[in-house]
């Protein structure tokens, strides 16, 4: 059956004693411990990683290779690292180091068969030796010259010594922001005296930092804060506390300066957090903090983006080492918040309907409880006091039926009747229901319509297509736009007037790093000969398929089409599936013109059982046999249908679906039909295009030896989403030399697990005793099936992890990948290249000159194949930024690569290029449509974004 395509150490070290750092678990201390050297896991973490990760069966929710007919399996940002490790090979010996072991005359690594298990437990080390990434081999040569600004201000090193002190704070808050408010005050009244008239920048919860030491180790004050909850003139609650303050360390920046010019791999992480601090201080006092960034609606306008959800401006702003020295990050940024409205109005919004004199439906109880749960409301029946509460339910009568007992003899008063005697207050929507406020056994009523919802409370669910559309057209700025609003930033941010970046003697540029780049070239596409166009080379990232046909059609002999639009008639659906039936075979696939069935027709809510319906009647017509593909002409605007479609589909029918929105399907389009052509052939095994230079063997380290290319992602849940299990997607390359097939799986592992559980895997069976399994092991043995021989070298591109989880995936999925191998053949163990792709990053990268049209797109973007590795990359790590792709709309992103491990020893000009190559096969097209906003031309894009749309479901 054919593969479905899927798509040294430093003279000086800065130290912070670990006996008064912030309190944390006996987990991260043994973390931070094993990082940094101090010892290696317990015999307890050791044997719970074994029992965690490699003695169980394979997961029920484990995926399948995606073939044809889909069919089941029979087996059931700080962005900083914590540790600063830095990393090449360092041999170990195999009781040390089981899983990496030591490199053997072929060039890849001898483990024993089986290996022993890593001793690992939830991302923890499995060696406590120094694990050092792959330095950078050289710079990039290949392609064009051109100079590129990138979004990064260079920060001038200090000169001064820093020193930490811990704060505890009694009573103990939870309240970063009012840790802030105490420390301001102790910070106003004791610091021309006890403070010695130091400026201290502090963390909100433990840690103190000076520019010089203060004129004592460790004091006590006693501090009094009133309440921020109470007005100007109502009766202000006053809080005390004691703050004990005591000195924990001191360190220059020496060890920075070596790291920043090359001269030590080891990066100082804590001394760039302090200064990251330092820079954040003021603005974190100025603006609504959300992780890195700062919103604020004096920045811009917020926009309004319906339901009662409004956008705020902002900026994000982060220090980072790179070999220009030390950098300052800046991009604008934008965030979703709760409109700072009337309750009342704010309902209105959120049900879309007139509230003030309407019963609310169950539906709409519910729907305001969910919107409301959590957030915070301020009282305006009191005049200038305005106390705030947060909303922790709904009542379920209205406010007329609320009765409450006012003293201990049960004598009871209305809500209504409190209001009016206690506040003059007249409640005039008495057919609402009040918001309950504090905790059930004790919870208080408040009338909605004596409550405003308090500014600056941000909204982390998830938003209709309207809202997000909203959203993005808010957020789309093109280049020239974006660079001059983080101009304007950086302007106002006035860093050369910033009391603390004085105070630590930071100085900060007012300009954009001019960057050296080059401008790979594109590389030849090859298509089938009949066509009129053997080949191709696209321009600006851009071609299309006009005049050529697929290298390897695929053939589509049984397909049915289910209609989910009511505005589509049967006359439109069946012309349109006519036309793509045409363009299918004028693409060059074998497409049989007539359905299996009729086309039917369904209403959306029936989603599940109208598929079931289709493939019954159509294994009814076929005796047995199943479907090929179903084309599903969906409603445009459809909500949860696309999402229950595919997940019906392809995890309880096993079947490939193409849908096709109804706007579409009315306006017919060549350049749409033929996109849909080629998408329809990818998931039936064919394949569109491949790179003529693989098709010459003439591509580095790819061409001479099988070579199998891996892509790996973990997609989590929403914000909110406590119970649901993250997903962890896996595609390999299928056809050496041309890797342009891929093959996928997915599985089901712990919620907002980044380290992909299911590699490798052993289990222990009754019968066959003990068996291995995983996704990596499963893959190579479907590429040995394909291609007749085994893969003798591994390249690993790695999504989605941050800088701070590095080490723990490196360390846990080389193993996995080293165990997969062994568990194959005795000794095999073909080298790996492994490589991170990070795209949530905020370097942008401008056109030196916005009205040079030889250097930038149609979009004002600069040219796709543009590289960067100098200035702002790592100082001594292999990383780069390579923007693949054209832009179409807003600014484009490129992405960032950092190769941790490279036992294949590519040249710099070697991966970038493979990299910038491997953007052009047809197979991570898909993603381009969501992040580029692709509409027609075939677009270019990153290779680990193909990762989630092949391995979980086929986008349309």
């Amino acid at each position: 059956m054919p593969i479905r395509q899927m798509k040294e150490n430093s003279e000086q070290h800065f130290v912070i004693k670990p006996q008064v750092q912030n309190s944390m678990t006996q987990v991260q201390k043994n973390q931070k411990n094993l990082q940094n050297g101090k010892g290696p896991p317990t015999q307890n973490e050791s044997q719970n990683a074994k029992i965690n990760q490699h003695n169980s069966p394979p997961s029920k929710n484990r995926g399948r290779r995606r073939g044809r007919g889909g069919r089941k399996s029979d087996q059931s940002d700080i962005p900083m690292r914590p540790s600063s490790r830095p990393c090449t090979i360092v041999e170990k010996s195999m009781s040390e180091f089981p899983a990496i072991g030591k490199p053997v005359e072929n060039g890849s690594v001898s483990v024993e068969n089986g290996g022993n298990v890593c001793a690992m437990d939830m991302g923890f080390p499995s060696s406590s030796k120094s694990l050092r990434f792959a330095p950078r081999p050289g710079f990039g040569q290949a392609g064009t010259k051109c100079i590129v600004k990138a979004n990064h201000f260079f920060a001038q090193l200090p000169e001064k010594d820093l020193n930490q002190y811990d704060v505890t704070i009694t009573p103990e808050v939870v309240s970063r922001s009012l840790n802030r408010s105490i420390m301001a005050e102790l910070v106003k009244l004791y610091k021309e005296s006890d403070l010695g008239m130091r400026l201290p920048a502090y963390d909100g919860r433990k840690c103190l930092y000076t520019a010089g030491e203060l004129p004592f180790t460790s004091r006590e004050f006693n501090i009094k804060i009133v309440g921020e909850d109470d007005g100007m003139n109502g009766p202000k609650r006053e809080r005390e506390y004691k703050v004990v303050i005591k000195f924990v360390a001191r360190a220059n920046l020496h060890h920075l300066g070596q790291f920043l010019s090359g001269k030590c791999a080891d990066a100082p992480q804590e001394a760039l957090q302090i200064l990251d601090i330092v820079l954040r201080e003021l603005s974190t006092k100025k603006y609504c903090a959300v992780g890195r960034s700062f919103f604020s609606p004096d920045i811009r306008k917020p926009q309004r983006l319906g339901e009662g959800l409004e956008s705020w401006c902002g900026f994000y702003q982060s220090i980072r080492p790179t070999q220009m020295g030390l950098s300052l990050n800046i991009d604008m940024s934008s965030a979703v918040f709760i409109e700072p409205l009337p309750v009342i109005e704010y309902i209105a919004q959120l049900l879309g309907k007139d509230v003030f004199s309407r019963i609310l439906s169950d539906s709409d109880r519910v729907k305001i409880k969910k919107a409301l749960r959590g957030v915070k409301v301020e009282v305006t029946h009191r005049g200038n006091v305005r106390r705030k509460y947060r909303v922790s339910g709904l009542t379920s009568q209205p406010t007329r039926e609320l009765v409450f007992p006012v003293d201990d003899d049960s004598n009871m008063k209305s809500v209504v009747e409190y209001f009016q005697e206690m506040y003059g207050f007249t409640i005039q929507h008495t057919h609402l229901p009040c918001l309950q406020v504090g905790n059930q056994k004790k919870a208080n009523y408040l009338p909605m319509e004596a409550c405003k919802i308090v500014e600056g409370q941000r909204y982390t669910k998830r938003l209709n297509e309207k809202q997000i559309t909203s959203l993005l057209k808010v957020t789309c700025q093109r280049p020239k736009d974006r660079e001059n609003d983080i101009l304007q930033t950086v302007r106002k941010n006035a860093y050369d007037e910033d009391p603390y970046a004085e105070e630590f003697g930071i100085k900060i540029s007012e300009k954009l790093a001019c960057v050296e780049a080059r401008i790979l070239p594109a590389p030849w596409l090859k298509y089938h000969d009949t066509g009129k166009e053997k080949d191709c080379l696209p321009q600006v990232g851009q071609w299309n398929m006009m005049n050529k046909k697929m290298i390897n059609g695929s053939t589509v002999s049984r397909w049915a089409c289910i209609n989910f639009s009511r505005s589509v008639q049967e006359s439109v659906a069946r012309g349109f599936c006519n036309e793509l039936a045409q363009m299918c075979q004028i693409s060059g696939m074998e497409y049989n013109p007539e359905p299996v069935i009729p086309i039917y027709s369904a209403r959306p809510e029936h989603v599940e059982k109208a598929l079931k319906h289709v493939c019954n009647a159509a294994s009814n017509k076929l005796k047995g046999k199943e479907l090929e593909l179903l084309l599903v002409i969906l409603p445009d605007s459809n909500g949860s249908l696309y999402g229950d479609l595919k997940r019906i589909c392809e995890t309880d029918l096993g079947l490939i679906t193409q849908c096709c929105l109804t706007k579409h399907v009315f306006k017919i389009n060549k350049q749409y039909l033929a996109n849909v052509a080629l998408k329809i052939n990818v998931k039936m095994g064919g394949r569109n295009t491949v790179l003529l230079d693989a098709i010459s063997c003439r591509i580095p380290l790819v061409s001479d030896i099988p070579t199998i290319i891996f892509g790996a992602d973990v997609t989590h849940p929403e914000n909110g989403e406590d119970s649901s299990p993250s997903i962890a997607a896996v595609v390999a390359s299928q056809d050496w030399p041309e890797v342009t097939k891929y093959a996928g799986l997915v599985c089901a592992q712990a919620h907002r697990q980044e380290l992909i559980q299911d590699l490798f895997k052993t289990w222990h069976d009754p019968v066959r005793g003990t068996v291995s399994g995983g996704m990596i092991r499963d893959l190579l043995i479907s590429f040995r099936k394909a291609t007749g021989q085994k893969p003798q070298r591994i390249i690993f591109y790695r999504d989605g992890v941050s800088e701070g989880q590095f080490y723990q995936v490196l360390l846990y999925e080389l193993d996995a990948i080293r165990k997969a191998c062994a568990s194959l053949e005795p000794n095999y163990q073909p080298p790996v290249t492994f490589v991170i792709v990070q795209k949530r990053h905020h370097t942008r990268l401008f056109a030196n000159n916005h009205k040079d049209r030889s250097s930038i797109d149609k979009s004002g973007n600069i040219l796709p194949g543009t590289v960067v590795d100098s200035k702002i990359c790592h100082p001594t790590e292999f990383d780069f930024y390579l923007c693949s792709h054209a832009g179409i709309q807003g600014t484009s992103r490129p992405a960032h690569y950092h190769v941790l491990w490279d036992e294949n020893h590519f040249t710099a000009d070697g991966i970038q290029s493979l990299t910038n190559n491997l953007c052009y096969t047809y197979v991570y097209f898909h993603f381009s449509f969501a992040f580029n906003f692709v509409s027609g031309m075939t677009n270019a894009t990153p290779i680990l974004q193909v990762c989630k749309v092949y391995a979980l479901c086929l986008s349309w």
